[in-house]
């Protein structure tokens, strides 16, 4: 598979790409002779909105470092529901199947903004990481962070109420891309609530209540593809809320009930979570 089409595309080497590369904390540790080693071979890549960086199924060809912007990743699962995995952010490496010697990718990457990313051919890796031990174990270090994040959704999965999850995705999305905005603290990239769903193993219609009812009571606010958390405190109770108690109006689900009481999450989403680890 070629990478992504790009039109002026700028060199690897360009001051351009060295400035953004210094800015990340997976690059800050070279020397400039040794980024100068590390970009031979990569191809700077361009994706608009709504643009694949690849699709689930295809060969694992490249691996990538995203620059810049946001990528959303996910995994369809046999049963034919979309499971989002999570998101790509600047400095993170993803597209890392040839690491874990897998011939297809296991997911499908999507640009959710403008974004730019750097591809090495998968044939390069092995001497990628051995002239680069810091960036194969930095490599190593995000697949393990990766399972232990599968896990633990896992475990949410399994034993959480529909709406500690909903609350639990959103903190983290704020704790790893939130902006600071005039009424609190943004979703740096543009979310839908269908996003949100697939993130929860939950339907839309309930992360639809349940954000509704949050901005009712002042804790988040929300608009199209735009989520802004105003009150991180009470949304972290949410999140901790482990079922009703006395007196406990809390959440949602102790008013009225859980909002999505056969709204399990269906096993294949757990599965999906692991193979996705790369």
């Amino acid at each position: 598979m070629d990478p992504p089409h790009v039109s002026e595309r700028p060199p690897a080497s360009s001051p351009l790409c060295h400035a953004l590369l210094r800015n990340l904390d997976l690059f800050k540790p070279l020397s400039d002779a040794q980024l100068d080693t590390a970009l031979r071979g990569a191809t700077p890549c361009r994706l608009q909105a709504g643009a694949f960086a690849y699709r689930q199924g295809a060969p694992a060809a490249h691996f990538f470092v995203l620059l810049h912007g946001c990528l959303k990743v996910a995994q369809l699962t046999p049963e034919g529901e979309q499971v989002v995995v999570r998101y790509v952010n600047p400095g993170d490496m993803f597209g890392l199947a040839c690491a874990m010697r897998q011939p297809c990718y296991p997911a499908t990457v999507q640009a959710v903004q403008e974004s730019v990313c750097l591809v090495w051919p998968a044939t390069v890796w092995e001497r990628f990481t051995a002239s680069h031990p810091q960036l194969g174990a930095a490599a190593l270090q995000t697949m393990g962070q990766r399972l232990q994040d599968a896990h633990v959704r896992i475990q949410e999965l399994s034993t959480d109420e529909v709406e500690q999850r909903v609350a639990r995705a959103i903190l983290r999305l704020v704790q790893q891309s939130g902006q600071p905005m005039q009424d609190g603290i943004g979703i740096g990239f543009p979310i839908t609530r269908q996003d949100i769903a697939e993130m929860t193993g939950t339907t839309l219609h309930t992360v639809s209540r349940l954000l509704s009812d949050w901005k009712q009571r002042g804790i988040v606010s929300a608009g199209r593809k735009r989520v802004v958390l105003r009150s991180p405190a009470a949304l972290a109770r949410l999140g901790e809320h482990a079922g009703p108690a006395v007196d406990c109006s809390a959440c949602l689900s102790c008013r009225h009930g859980s909002p999505a009481a056969d709204d399990a999450a269906e096993p294949s989403a757990a599965q999906a979570l692991l193979e996705a680890g790369a």
